[in-house]
């Protein structure tokens, strides 16, 4: 099963360095009967872009509670046997998954990252969540301006480059 490791370039420093993600269980985001039946298609690709942006979201959340960590929000597409993910504890989140970690880092499909241009949009909506989490309009604007950019591919032999 593919899921999508929520990160920052810190968290993707520390993965890289230790060669693997996460010490025990932890949370990513997969495509999930839940989210099947939500998003309401049988495209795969569609449905993986789906619990991919969750990912992103869940990244966005990771940064707003790291001020120090540079503004790009950052996934792994990771694959584990399909046994190590059980639905996630959100069921608000219908791709969330724990994932009995940890997985090797070389079981990493490829990384997705921000690129240098999104940070203002990213830094804005780090800043918004708490009240566009809380239902305010301006703020979800500001959140939805991170989720505008698309997140760039790497392959995992550039995961140097992205954190040096």
């Amino acid at each position: 099963m593919r899921v999508y490791v929520p990160l920052t370039l810190p968290g993707l420093a520390e993965a890289y360095r230790t060669g693997q993600l996460g010490d025990g269980p932890f949370l990513a985001h997969a495509v999930t009967p839940a989210l099947r039946e939500w998003y309401a298609s049988d495209d795969l690709e569609e449905l993986e872009y789906a619990a991919l942006s969750g990912a992103a979201l869940a990244s966005l959340r990771l940064l707003a509670a790291d001020a120090d960590a540079p503004r790009r929000r950052v996934v792994v597409a990771v694959e584990v046997p399909d046994d190590a993910a059980r639905p996630g504890p959100d069921a608000t989140a219908p791709g969330e998954v724990r994932v009995a970690g940890p997985v090797r880092l070389a079981k990493a499909a490829a990384v997705h990252v921000d690129a240098g241009d999104a940070e203002p949009d990213v830094t804005a909506a780090a800043r918004a969540l708490p009240a566009a989490d809380g239902g305010d309009d301006e703020a979800r604007a500001a959140v939805d301006g991170a989720e505008d950019h698309e997140l760039l591919w790497y392959a995992t032999q550039e995961i140097s480059h992205l954190i040096g």
